[in-house]
């Protein structure tokens, strides 16, 4: 049998074979191209699973605040000839205004607690829940830590409600995938993906904050604060809280604060109302080529100790001014931060182990930590020889009389004849607001801002004055 084929049919077979060919080689030549869509599928899937697991548990937190806010007629209205020539009467310096705010919240447990952010119902009057299922119910202020910007709030609901489970934070790596999930902008249960940018970022804002940040690029907005930043196993690894922007929306760089610390914080606040931290009585710095090759010590990792406090539980464990520290705990500590926050969650009481450097020897010490608000007590003698004055903390009802938020500064009680706020014409009863452009949030803040001062230098206060409420800047020689 023979058989014919013309050339064009011939031409059109050999063209659909080379076709057909070149489809299954790309198949078969390319399976970069089969496993990246089948790895998009599989993404896919765990963010729909994520969100489906995960959306139970996270509140919608509505908050009302009571604010004072300056006069907008002043000063014109508080001048007597004003007043008189357009039959003014005496008018308030300060009115109060309230204001409205949204948020996001982590149920943390069966009985209702909830995590947020400080800056989201630390100071709110009036706070209300709605959960996923669009119950709603009032909440109650547990406990407020403005130093981690965490705050707990409870609600009381009819039942057992859903919530969160929380992953190891130390465990999450820089590209690993996440899910951010919020109500930006008031849009209820909002799911954003994106990655793990980096780890363990400061001094994004109050630098006497405790901050070891997780970044990514999940999208959050106004509105997402207090909510979960999950891995793909539906666990929280964080608590979103800050963005850096400057049209004040997202642009890819937000903040989530990890959720070991956000657990040890929520503990503490359900527990005791307040956080309280331990204190090593050092005082640190990130460890420079320079500062390594004068401690003789062969890497750039760890902190260098440039003041030990006398009679602290570094001083008691042996540690000296100029050792370098390099790991606390069993842990490596690679900069001051690290350090800071690592003695901070210490239980007070407890003995940790403290690996240091001196003259190029390495020595094992132990460190039984103590206290923080000890360290007041123990710098309150120092202080008062450089600034002459002794100072507390900023009450409640003197937070309210000044409109100053989160009780922010401290209260002068004390002062010396002559003494350097003395000779500059403070009085007891002002409050001092800052040092030199470092807001102080509480006497922590002041203590550790006070004792870096250095002898016949000039620094700027940014005080209030008690008897008239008004605010200004100071120039103090210290003594």
């Amino acid at each position: 049998m023979s058989i014919s084929i013309r050339r064009g049919g011939l031409c059109r077979l050999l063209s659909r074979t080379l076709w057909l060919g070149a489809l299954l080689l790309s198949f078969h030549a390319s399976p970069a191209l089969a496993a990246e869509r089948t790895q998009n599928f599989d993404l896919s899937t765990a963010i729909v699973q994520v969100a489906k697991q995960a959306i139970p548990s996270v509140a919608h937190v509505e908050v009302t605040e009571s604010r004072e806010v300056a006069n907008p007629l002043l000063p014109f209205a508080d001048d007597p000839l004003f007043r008189c020539f357009f039959n003014v009467p005496q008018m308030p310096k300060k009115f109060k205004r309230e204001t409205k705010g949204l948020g996001t919240g982590i149920i943390i447990d069966v009985q209702g607690h909830i995590v947020t952010n400080h800056h989201v119902a630390g100071g709110a009057t009036k706070i209300e829940v709605v959960l996923s299922n669009g119950d709603r119910y009032p909440a109650k202020l547990v406990g407020t830590d403005p130093k981690t910007d965490l705050a707990v709030i409870k609600i009381s609901a009819k039942g057992p409600v859903p919530y969160a489970t929380f992953g190891d934070s130390d465990k999450v790596e820089v590209g690993e995938w996440v899910v951010a999930i919020g109500h930006p902008r008031g849009l209820d249960q909002t799911v954003t993906q994106g990655i793990i940018s980096a780890k363990h970022r400061a001094g994004i804002a109050d630098p006497g904050s405790y901050q070891d940040f997780l970044q990514t690029d999940a999208a959050i907005n106004p509105g997402n604060s207090g909510g979960p930043l999950l891995n793909l196993r539906g666990e929280v690894i964080g608590v979103n809280a800050v963005i850096v922007s400057q049209s004040g929306g997202f642009e890819g760089i937000g903040f989530t604060i990890p959720s070991n610390m956000a657990l040890y914080v929520s503990k503490a606040l359900i527990a005791h109302g307040k956080v309280v931290r331990g204190w090593a009585g050092v005082s640190i710095q990130d460890l420079t080529p320079e500062l390594a090759k004068t401690a003789r010590a062969e890497s750039a990792k760890g902190v260098y100790i440039a003041e030990v406090v006398k009679g602290g539980p570094a001083e008691k464990a042996g540690i000296r001014k100029g050792d370098v520290l390099t790991a606390y705990g069993g842990k490596d500590i690679a900069d001051s931060v690290a350090l800071r926050n690592a003695v901070a969650a210490t239980p007070v009481g407890q003995d940790m182990k403290a690996t240091i450097l001196r003259d190029g020897k390495k020595m094992e010490l132990t460190i039984r930590i103590e206290n923080l608000e000890m360290m007041a007590k123990a710098l309150a003698a120092d202080i008062k020889e450089r600034l002459g004055v002794e100072v507390r903390a900023v009450s409640l009802a003197e937070a309210k009389k000044y409109s100053l938020d989160d009780r922010q500064g401290v209260v002068i009680t004390a002062l010396q004849a002559p003494g350097s706020l003395g000779d500059a014409g403070f009085e007891v009863g002002d409050i001092i607001l800052g040092i030199n452009n470092q807001p102080i949030t509480d006497l922590d803040t002041f203590v550790q801002l006070a004792s870096a001062l250095k002898p016949n230098s000039k620094i700027i206060l940014l005080a209030l004055d008690h008897r008239t409420g008004n605010m200004g800047n100071v120039e103090v020689t210290v003594k």
